[in-house]
């Protein structure tokens, strides 16, 4: 995720060279993590966990379509690359999001103690 959040600022900064050096150095980090948690959607049957791996899914695609036209590009970055990056920032919010809500709920059981 710090890579793409690296390719994401750079991007925004306007040093296109180093977005596309961080977006292909975060994809072989996203396709192991997509196995991974892949893998464990099939063993625990936890409750986000196939929504997780969807998502993992979805971030190694939208990873591999940026590289692929940033790599075709000659001049400048297509506006298609820099959208499929925002598109994996918004999926890692989101794989965010699903970790917290059930730690979130389990909050709401706690209550002070009595004195």
């Amino acid at each position: 995720m710090l890579l793409v959040a690296l390719a994401a600022v750079a991007d925004a900064a306007g040093n296109h060279a180093l977005a596309r050096d961080g977006v292909l150095a975060a994809l072989p980090f996203a396709s192991v993590a997509a196995l991974v948690t892949f893998g464990e959607a099939i063993d625990k049957r936890a409750r986000f966990a196939g929504a997780q791996s969807l998502c993992y899914g979805l971030i190694v695609g939208l990873l591999v379509l940026t590289c692929a036209l940033r790599s075709g590009s000659t001049r400048g970055v297509p506006p298609l690359a820099v959208s499929s990056l925002l598109a994996v920032v918004g999926l890692f919010a989101l794989k965010a999001a699903l970790a917290i809500v059930p730690r979130w709920r389990r909050l709401g059981v706690l209550s002070p103690a009595k004195p």
